[in-house]
């Protein structure tokens, strides 16, 4: 049964169902950094030390990549021997059936399209900001929503558009837009680390655990390591999405793994060496600003190299929603292709071999909700929602390990099912430190979604 499913997924698509296999591990690898490297590090990174760790940021960001470590290397086994475009929902539905990889779906539609949402608001940041600089800045009106006293976001909505363009010319030519931003953001980086490694204050590190591990302060907020862990956790969303292209990687066996683990690594430690010599160059507690890294160089007295770190930020942030667009429109395409979804939504134009209707949907909805929404209070919802995904793929790995379709070529951790195991015992407990707000609104989702499936999905499946 387990075998017909997967050759129902993967192989029996119709030609104007089928993506173009153009992408190499490079590729893949540059498309997860792409995508990981960007709020994490830019911001998040100044304010869980100021907020919730202090100078132990760092075995925050520890924490969440061990975390996140055990979850690629599930995903890593997956994306090889089951495939398909459709990331942790493909891999649910032939472990767990079609209810379950429903709900998984529904809430990668919403970890996704809110996280390009939130993404492209902290690019208009940044980019009217430049604009300010250089004596243009956009008024008010222009740069916030009506709720917060503006008219219309309206960077934030154009970026999400010109994304939309680029995705529609196809996946290879996005790649290419993709290494050269890849490239601009990690020379941002090394600019901060050539200047700041050379200014380090040890008194900065002291005390180095102010918070200690976790600790629930008087007013109900968190902090410590672990709180630190489960904010900062946002900087490595981004790893899951290379397993979103399996059916565009020439060689999606040996590709993605690679792909995908190369990827975290390297953007580990990026974060470790970032977050050591952030705080060593100015105090934790004066780190609770916009763009911490920007702001350090410029605190010590290197205003020009933070207007560098700055073009990095925004060429870092596009990378990010490039990426994230593009693992929407493709769960969007696999949902689609087995009738959960309207299944135009999985033809594919076969001059430019994408799928233009979704992408245009897509970027017409998310560019409306990022020009007239203020996001701050749903960005925790994003680390939910991949926390939760992270949890059923690695119940799925347990699951298929011994009842899939065996083949040599294909990624098997050494270590099963150990990894499996502490990948979800610690993306449970990174859940676990969210707030209950945060809870509420998730399980609200998860039941619109429910709501969904009885109403539409169930009654148009193609697999069921």
């Amino acid at each position: 049964m387990l075998k017909k499913l997967l050759r129902k997924k993967n192989i029996n698509s119709k030609p104007d169902e089928k993506l173009n296999r153009c992408l190499t591990s490079f590729d893949l690898t540059l498309l997860g950094i792409g995508c990981i490297i960007g709020t994490g590090i830019f911001v998040l990174t100044g304010i869980a030390a100021a907020n919730q760790a202090g100078p132990a940021v760092i075995l925050s960001f520890l924490a969440s990549g061990f975390a996140c470590a055990f979850a690629a290397l599930s995903y890593a086994e997956l994306s090889s021997s089951v495939g398909g475009c459709g990331s942790a929902y493909g891999y649910t539905y032939v472990a767990f059936g079609e209810f379950i990889a429903w709900i998984v779906g529904w809430i990668l539609l919403m970890e996704y399209g809110m996280s390009i949402a939130a993404v492209a608001n902290g690019w208009s940041g940044y980019f009217n900001n430049a604009l300010i600089a250089m004596g243009i800045g956009l008024p008010d009106a222009l740069t916030k929503p009506p709720s917060l006293g503006g008219l219309i976001n309206l960077p934030a909505s154009l970026i999400i558009l010109m994304i939309m363009a680029l995705l529609i010319v196809g996946i290879k030519e996005s790649a290419k837009f993709n290494k050269i931003m890849v490239a601009v953001k990690v020379s941002a980086i090394l600019i901060f680390i050539a200047f700041a490694m050379f200014n380090v204050n040890p008194e900065n590190w002291s005390p180095f655990m102010p918070y200690g591990w976790f600790e629930t302060l008087p007013n109900g907020k968190t902090v410590g390591v672990l709180a630190g862990a489960s904010i900062v956790f946002f900087a490595y969303v981004g790893f899951d999405a290379v397993s979103t292209a399996a059916e565009e990687a020439i060689n999606p066996q040996r590709d993605l793994p690679k792909g995908i683990i190369n990827s975290l690594i390297f953007c580990t430690i990026i974060y470790i060496i970032v977050a050591a010599l952030l705080t060593g160059v100015v105090p934790y507690q004066e780190l609770n600003v916009s763009s911490p890294v920007a702001f350090a160089l410029a605190k010590i007295g290197f205003p020009w190299a933070s207007a560098l770190v700055s073009i990095g930020v925004i060429a870092g942030l596009a990378t990010v929603m490039l990426v994230l667009y593009y693992a929407l429109t493709r769960i969007i395409f696999a949902m689609s292709r087995d009738g959960l979804l309207p299944t135009s939504l999985s033809l594919v134009n076969q001059k430019t071999q994408t799928p233009i209707k979704t992408i245009l949907i897509c970027g017409i909805l998310i560019s409306t909700i990022a020009g007239f929404t203020s996001l701050g209070t749903l960005a925790e919802i994003v680390n939910i929602g991949t926390l939760s995904a992270f949890v059923i793929v690695c119940l799925g790995v347990i699951f298929l390990r011994n009842k899939g379709p065996k083949d040599k070529n294909t990624f098997r951790n050494k270590w099963h099912p150990v990894v499996p195991v502490l990948g979800i015992i610690s993306c449970s407990m990174l859940m676990i430190f969210l707030p209950m707000q945060t809870w509420i609104r998730f399980l609200i989702w998860i039941l619109v979604g429910i709501g969904m499936y009885f109403v539409y999905s169930y009654r148009n499946s193609k697999l069921n």
